[in-house]
């Protein structure tokens, strides 16, 4: 026991009686460790458990080319297609250039979509006893998902340059501030598009299941969000199945920053950015939280 310790033992002793003692653990007068050391050191296990996660899926999508490739060839069908008919067939009359709409859509349903597909190597992981060294280690569940997160978010970042360039081919494009406004909200995008995944991986055991489920979500979420094809006027059960998916949200907060002090924002903008953020912000905590339990108790159960 240090000499700085046994003074604060006595301390304790002086003032409160042997009920002083009871804030200092056993552990903490034999290993000469206060608690305000302890969380330190248990803060520095989990940033470097997310970290060390995060790296190691940064490792794995450079080295798996067919993602990205995946990445470039999605807007081309989305947007080039899809988009271009729209464009040509039904932008009259709208009120607002259908053609950045488009764009803002398809850059965050690039990150919806990159990080859902990369966060199913989860029951990959979990076959092969990755996740089980990392469940049984003295770190919280969440490091392990947020790490996961965190890694595939970086996909998806590269993943908006499929759809930057799509834009450019068809004449469409954002001034260079807007996108950082949309780069720098998109961590968070990233995140909740995680949380939403987690939700169903969590419950799934089959990685084939699991990828099926995936597209299950993020298929019909990009056009009842209103990622190509405007929602405004929705109505009736399509109105409520847009307000329960979470990327509705992220929409029109990068819509509403994209269109900040122009004269299509009403036009294009549905909720008060303060209302998306709380949205937002109350979704991805009870998918994260939903679905990391989940996991950990299929981990749990084998």
């Amino acid at each position: 026991m240090t000499e700085k310790l046994y003074v604060e033992v006595l301390d304790r002793i002086s003032d409160g009686g042997p009920g002083g003692l009871v804030e200092m653990t056993l552990a903490e007068v034999a290993l000469g460790e206060r608690p305000l050391e302890r969380r330190r050191s248990r803060a520095f296990r989990e940033l470097n458990s997310i970290l060390t996660v995060m790296a190691r899926e940064i490792t794995l999508l450079l080295k798996s080319p067919s993602t990205l490739i995946v990445s470039l060839a999605m807007p081309v069908v989305m947007m080039g297609m899809i988009g271009g008919n729209l464009m040509q067939n039904m932008a009259g009359g709208l009120g607002f250039d259908l053609g950045s709409f488009m764009l803002v859509g398809m850059l965050v349903n690039m990150l919806f979509m990159m990080v859902s597909m990369n966060m199913t190597s989860l029951v990959e992981d979990r076959e092969t006893d990755f996740n089980q060294e990392m469940l049984v280690s003295p770190v919280s569940r969440y490091s392990l998902v947020i790490g996961k997160i965190l890694g595939a978010t970086f996909g998806a970042i590269l993943s908006m340059v499929g759809a930057l360039l799509v834009g450019l081919v068809m004449g469409i494009t954002l001034p260079v501030e807007k996108l950082l406004l949309i780069l720098a909200l998109s961590p968070l995008f990233c995140l909740t598009g995680g949380a939403l995944a987690m939700m169903l991986i969590g419950l799934i055991r089959s990685k084939k299941a699991a990828n099926m489920a995936v597209t299950l979500i993020t298929m019909p979420q990009m056009f009842l969000s209103g990622a190509i094809i405007p929602i405004n006027h929705s109505d009736g059960l399509l109105m409520v199945l847009s307000r329960l998916m979470p990327m509705t949200y992220c929409l029109d907060l990068a819509r509403a920053v994209v269109n900040a002090g122009t004269p299509e924002y009403d036009s294009v903008v549905m909720f008060d950015p303060v209302v998306n953020f709380a949205a937002i912000a109350g979704l991805t905590l009870v998918c994260l939280i939903a679905g990391t339990f989940f996991y950990a108790q299929s981990g749990k159960n084998r």
